[in-house]
């Protein structure tokens, strides 16, 4: 590293107006890219009615392709609200962040696929089918969360990428963020199991706990009182 990188690091640290490489701004521009791709592709899983004089009926059977939907572009639409709030604290980026970042990128690309492979299985009606389109999503689900543990990780363990130094600390804990999101996807897939339904109402509620804390994790603490 040369004397140029290392006095702007030290800038960076020491609170002075952040300056961005160019690769920052090409990482999250190339990754708003792959988010819109995949909450795109989520809705072309919902198809038209099909058959003369039963338009209604055709669009009710539906019901399991709306709410993977809905379950599905809100997960993609926090997770791009997430990544978002990460880049505003990021000033540099290096291979480390890059390739985690595409772990991440990778996770939420293959997300379409079992969204579109759960809405089939309840719409046939087949307790197996749904048990294992479930246990597919939550594998999906935990692989994005660990990701994102991965990222936050590394992260909180490199503050010279980072805007301010105090950032670091953020992101520990952001890793409880994370660590909730794998073992949430997992209880999808065990769920799966025994009571499909279960599982698909906990894909739905994963995403609003990730949607209220996007700001980022607050641990409570309590306070001693004042003497």
């Amino acid at each position: 590293m040369n004397d140029r990188s290392e006095s702007d690091y030290a800038g960076a640290a020491a609170g002075s107006p952040p300056r961005q490489l160019a690769e920052s701004n090409r990482v999250e521009a190339f990754s708003d890219g792959v988010f819109a791709i995949a909450i795109t592709l989520l809705v072309l899983d919902l198809k038209a009615p099909a058959t003369k004089g039963a338009v209604l009926h055709d669009l009710l059977v539906q019901w399991p392709a709306y709410l993977a939907y809905l379950a599905s572009f809100a997960y993609v639409g926090v997770i791009w609200i997430n990544h978002h709030n990460l880049f505003t604290r990021i000033a540099w980026v290096n291979g480390g962040l890059l390739w985690r970042n595409l772990v991440l990128l990778g996770a939420m690309s293959v997300l379409p696929f079992p969204t579109a492979v759960v809405s089939s299985a309840f719409q046939l009606r087949s307790h197996a089918d749904e048990r294992t389109a479930l246990v597919l999503y939550g594998l999906v689900g935990v692989v994005s969360a660990a990701s994102w543990l991965l990222l936050f990780q590394f992260l909180s363990r490199s503050p010279r990428l980072l805007e301010h130094e105090a950032h670091a600390t953020f992101f520990a804990g952001e890793r409880h963020r994370a660590v909730i999101g794998v073992i949430g996807y997992a209880v999808v897939a065990l769920c799966a199991a025994w009571l499909p339904v279960a599982g698909l109402v906990i894909t739905c509620v994963l995403p609003v706990f990730y949607g209220v804390t996007s700001g980022g994790w607050r641990r409570r603490t309590s306070q001693p009182p004042s003497p």
